[in-house]
């Protein structure tokens, strides 16, 4: 039967995202859908690698953390969830939350769908869009996934699953698949698809819509930012939402707020790119409806891409760190001085390598105001393929207690297992989708 509105919520923006958000959703918010957007280009190739070392793995971290939280509250709901969460592993992530069900008692199904994952599509011969070089010059290929759209979610939306899970589809066509599949939409109807996106784009980093990344205290006061509330969109047929919050949650929905997220990861506003549709921004219509409540329309479609990106992860190395404060009058002084000690040491066996004055010049590289700070925290960071010279950094770090200069303390060491993100491009006539559902009944709750 076809719809004329739907409410879909967010309860989720990043992988590491919070989690009681997403319960204040599912419980009063009254949600059709809630949609949990975990990926990002380096998470699933992550998760590639602990798929690697254990294939029973892959999926998102906080999936079992999620689930044992939201599945009583889904329960007697007729909210549908749709998530990325299965990340490098969407079919262990889904017997996941069998297997969670099962303990906790509740009748569930589960739709997964696959087919990003192009691994074995990509020529070594390919060129890597960011830089022009051939794939191959990046030495071990850890993960190769497709940018999949709403069009491969909607056999799963067809069944009676209330969670579908799948892997890297693109962040606003989690969105858009249940506007096409509850309002009928075709795929050829390109100017409902672009003003879908916009809604799912607005939605997708969850807390940043409602203040969180946008409070700016004394320029950009947002109130309540510990119990920050995700938002919610009523969507009409023809594409045009209101968005909202629960009420009495932390956070705002304003026309601040609205067009920060617009333009956030967007390079080109009149030409968005998404594998659905390239969709025009620049003519957006936000109207306040009421406070905390904006209404959007006026997207339009400039066209379809011709290919799906797939984004690449390769191991890049290690990167050694080490950390040391120091703190009280010359500061400053002591902190470059333990700098310039170990730059002299070993800066020469590192293809990269930095020195960072945590609170003078780490972000932006440079001092902008002189002001003698009373501490100071020195790191120490340098790239390599050795992980005996990653190592060695945090060790001469931890040596400066005593052969550097005086008052250091707090030291710490890390080695990081890096892994490099480059892109290229498929066909999208090479993706092949696959929808399977699984369930629960009550005859095997445990």
């Amino acid at each position: 039967m076809k719809k004329n509105t739907i409410r879909i919520g967010v309860g989720t923006g990043f992988a590491g995202d919070r989690i009681e958000p997403a319960e204040i959703l599912l419980e009063k918010g009254n949600l059709d859908y809630l949609v949990l957007e975990c990926l990002a280009e380096r998470t699933i190739a992550l998760a590639q690698k602990r798929k690697k070392a254990n294939p029973s793995l892959g999926y998102d971290v906080l999936l079992e953390k999620r689930m044992q939280s939201l599945l009583p509250k889904l329960k007697n709901k007729a909210t549908r969830i749709i998530t990325n969460m299965g990340a490098a592993n969407p079919q262990a992530g889904a017997e996941k939350i069998l297997e969670i069900a099962k303990q906790l008692g509740i009748p569930i199904k589960v739709a997964v769908v696959t087919g990003d994952d192009v691994l074995s599509k990509i020529s070594l011969d390919e060129t890597v869009w960011e830089t022009g070089k051939l794939l191959s010059e990046y030495g071990e290929i850890l993960s190769a996934n497709a940018y999949i759209g709403a069009n491969a979610l909607l056999s799963a939306l067809q069944s009676d699953a209330q969670i579908i899970i799948t892997g890297r589809v693109a962040d606003p066509s989690l969105f858009l698949a249940p506007m096409i599949h509850e309002f009928k939409w075709e795929l050829n109807e390109l100017d409902y698809l672009a003003q879908g996106t916009v809604v799912g784009h607005l939605l997708e980093c969850a807390g940043q819509l409602t203040g969180g990344y946008f409070a700016d205290p004394g320029k950009k006061d947002v109130a309540d930012l510990a119990n920050l509330g995700f938002p919610y969109a009523d969507v009409s047929n023809d594409g045009t939402a209101i968005f909202s919050k629960v009420e009495n949650t932390g956070g705002q929905i304003t026309l601040q707020t609205m067009k920060e997220q617009l333009l956030y990861e967007v390079l080109n506003p009149t030409a968005y790119i998404t594998p659905d549709i390239i969709a025009d921004f620049s003519k957006v219509v936000f109207e306040e409806v009421n406070p905390g409540t904006i209404k959007v329309s006026g997207v339009t479609a400039v066209g379809k891409p011709e290919k799906l990106k797939v984004s690449i992860g390769y191991n890049a190395g290690f990167i050694g760190e080490g950390e040391i404060s120091y703190a009280g009058e010359n500061a400053l002084a002591r902190a470059e001085l333990a700098g310039e000690i170990i730059s002299e040491r070993i800066r020469h066996l590192y293809t990269d390598f930095r020195v960072d004055l945590i609170g003078v010049n780490a972000t932006h590289r440079k001092a902008f105001r002189q002001i003698e700070p009373y501490e100071v925290r020195l790191r120490v960071a340098g790239k390599t393929q050795s992980p005996s010279l990653a190592e060695l950094i945090g060790e001469e770090v931890e040596a400066l207690y005593t052969n550097g200069p005086a008052g250091g303390g707090g030291a710490r060491k890390n080695i990081l297992d890096v892994v490099g993100i480059v892109s290229t491009f498929i066909e999208e006539n090479q993706i092949e989708i696959s929808t399977e559902k699984k369930e629960v009944h009550f005859n095997e709750i445990i």
